[in-house]
């Protein structure tokens, strides 16, 4: 998906400062609100698009970034194509002047997207010093990934161009949440129904006692 290739290299997109605001975000964390717009113009919140699923997110901040990102998604999408329950984000974050063209940027990333990809990618604007800083913004070429788990949790991070090797770790690292999620929703069945066992056991031994 070449959401940033329609874009002209003369725009820059957010620079490569860092505030003191925000902090780097690690495993066991709550992703923090990320505010922004699917490319289809719906409002996007995270962690809450992607509650109950297992999410990537790949953040970029500058036009470079976009082939890492794009690579790093494309490669996701095919990796785990048939599960209704992983999803993943492309989100390309811009600040500085570049949010004076959000409705030329926008226009031109719908026209590179298939419409049943538009609601994968998601534009935020503003708030890129504060991103910067919770990723550990270093290099502008470099895609930044989080996986989230069901509940918003974040549970692995990576920066950097694609990887072949990376990409099979992150692949692995996903199945292994999807089991420990299909393990959790099976014990809870179990508990439940054992539950309406002993409730339905113990209404049926008062019935017998009153005959």
């Amino acid at each position: 998906m070449f959401l940033f290739s329609v874009i002209v290299a003369s725009i820059v997109l957010a620079g490569a400062s860092s505030v003191e605001q925000g902090r780097n975000l690690k495993p066991g964390d709550t992703l923090p609100p990320l505010k922004g717009a699917f490319l289809t113009g719906r409002d996007a919140f995270l962690p809450e698009a992607s509650r109950g699923k297992i999410a990537l997110l790949a953040l970029g901040f500058t036009y470079d970034s976009r082939i890492a990102v794009e690579s790093w998604c494309e490669r996701f999408a095919r990796e785990f194509k048939d599960r209704n329950e992983v999803t993943f984000f492309e989100i390309p974050v811009i600040g500085g002047v570049s949010r004076l063209g959000k409705w030329f940027i926008d226009s031109g990333m719908r026209k590179g997207t298939p419409k049943d990809k538009q609601e994968n990618v998601i534009t935020v604007y503003g708030s890129a010093e504060d991103w910067k800083r919770h990723v550990g913004f270093k290099n502008p070429k470099a895609a930044y990934l989080i996986v989230l788990d069901a509940e918003g949790l974040i549970r692995w991070q990576h920066s950097g161009l694609f990887e072949e090797n990376k990409c099979r770790e992150l692949a692995e690292f996903v199945r292994n949440l999807l089991s420990q999620k299909n393990a959790a929703i099976l014990m809870n069945r179990s508990s439940s129904s054992a539950l309406r066992t002993s409730a339905e056991s113990g209404f049926g031994n008062k019935l017998r006692m009153l005959e």
